[in-house]
């Protein structure tokens, strides 16, 4: 525990669905929902016009729709996210070269790592961080916690949500936990509190009744004592600025089965096409490749191999999940399937890919990176970024039955108009995230 309040927490504000109303001014004020929009698919994000209706992350899309049928439905844009998660790190970098990204919209900060940090100052440095953010990213907004410790940081930053900030003085954090459910505690879920509930344990002043031993009983050896410290604000964490990435991974679930093996190879190549990718951008290479499937009945199986060396190659992780597929039973189809690397490293053993140099057979159907392959068919989605050569950028209405409708609109637009195209208009082509 530390003296000084010296940690913070940063959360960026609904932010997927924020990208998206900063982007589309027609959505600004709207309900706005961020997620798989299949039939099986959840939300991602809700912006806080949809959470008024009780829609939350996790909900199944099918009951997000229920609750509130008038929002405007979106298929994440990523490369958008990324964007704007990049700009709100780098100024957290220049603030303290300790930062903890813990997702793209979510960071630790210490404070005292900064060349001067002056403890009475804290205010002054959050408010004009939470300005220079707004301003960096067109609008976006971040709410802020900043307190002796992580456990106390991350709770700081949900009092004033969203669009807030709060400053736990050292000496009263006992004082503002205890009122606080059990909840309000990383790690403490639904199944959790409900055990705790059952024994009369609701809020953490109440936790903090129970023996060490206790607890442990109750919920295990490692929640048990962990739990025990954190509801005494005990948290001696510290900001790591390198989190270590232990693998890689693409997985996408399916509108319906598939049981059709030369679409799930093709899915599978462009997998591990973009594993591949991810890895040579991180400048790292994998040794274990994985393949993940989950049957129609909810079973779900991984397959590993590992490889003579670590390899980014995009040959050989292909042919190394494709490997994989042929040894996977497809009765009753597959509803879910993805390609991993594990066993990181920074460097490739070059000579025992060699194979990377020679064309692969002409394979269409394998989904094979260096195969002949039939142009890409643009899929449409709602969400997406679009181009028209008329009328210019927009992003899809909504599409089906061979046409699409765009709203010609950008973040610096005014709400612009909506026009209906053939799905396969050579005029229109899929846009560009900004």
């Amino acid at each position: 525990m530390r003296s000084t309040a010296s940690i913070m927490h940063l959360d960026l504000d609904a932010f997927f669905a924020s990208v998206e109303q900063r982007d589309k001014p027609s959505l600004r004020g709207r309900p706005v929902i961020v997620g798989g929009l299949s039939s099986r698919g959840v939300v991602s994000t809700a912006s806080y016009e949809a959470r008024v209706h009780g829609v939350r992350s996790a909900m199944r899309m099918a009951e997000a729709r229920a609750r509130c049928p008038h929002a405007a439905f979106l298929t994440g844009r990523f490369e958008a996210y990324r964007e704007a998660s990049s700009v709100v790190m780098d100024r957290l970098r220049e603030l303290s070269p300790l930062v903890e990204p813990l997702s793209l919209d979510e960071a630790f900060v210490d404070l005292s790592a900064a060349a001067e940090f002056d403890p009475d100052a804290v205010d002054d440095v959050v408010s004009a961080l939470r300005s220079d953010i707004s301003r960096l990213t067109d609008g976006l907004t971040a709410s802020v916690g900043v307190a002796s410790s992580k456990l106390m940081a991350k709770i700081a930053s949900e009092i004033n949500k969203p669009d807030g900030a709060y400053v736990v003085a050292p000496g009263t954090e006992l004082d503002i936990l205890g009122p606080m459910q059990v909840t309000a505690i990383p790690g403490v879920g639904p199944a959790t509190a409900e055990r705790l509930r059952r024994v009369g344990l609701h809020t953490v002043e109440e936790l903090r009744v129970p023996e060490e031993d206790e607890l442990v009983r109750l919920l295990g050896q490692a929640h048990g004592r962990t739990l025990w410290h954190l509801a005494r604000a005990q948290d001696e964490r510290a900001v790591q600025s390198e989190r270590e990435t232990k693998s890689v991974s693409v997985e996408d679930t399916f509108p319906d089965d598939v049981t059709d093996r030369g679409r799930l190879e093709r899915e599978v190549g462009r997998m591990a096409r973009s594993v591949a990718a991810r890895l040579r951008r991180s400048g790292l290479s994998g040794r274990t490749v994985t393949l993940k499937v989950r049957h129609h009945d909810f079973t779900t199986h991984t397959r590993s191999t590992t490889l003579a060396g670590p390899t980014d190659s995009p040959v050989v992780l292909t042919e190394t999940a494709l490997d994989l597929l042929t040894e996977t039973d497809l009765a009753g189809g597959l509803r879910l399937i993805g390609v991993g690397t594990s066993g990181l490293a920074d460097w490739v053993q070059e000579d025992l890919f060699t194979v990377e140099e020679e064309p692969l057979p002409e394979q269409p159907d394998a989904g094979r990176p260096d195969a002949e392959e039939t142009p890409d068919v643009v899929t449409w989605a709602p969400g997406m970024d679009a181009h028209h050569d008329e009328h210019g950028d927009g992003w899809v209405w909504g599409a089906g039955l061979g046409r699409v409708t765009v709203r010609f609109e950008t973040r610096s637009t005014p709400a612009g108009p909506v026009h209906t195209f053939a799905a396969d208009d050579p005029r229109l082509s899929p846009g560009h995230a900004g």
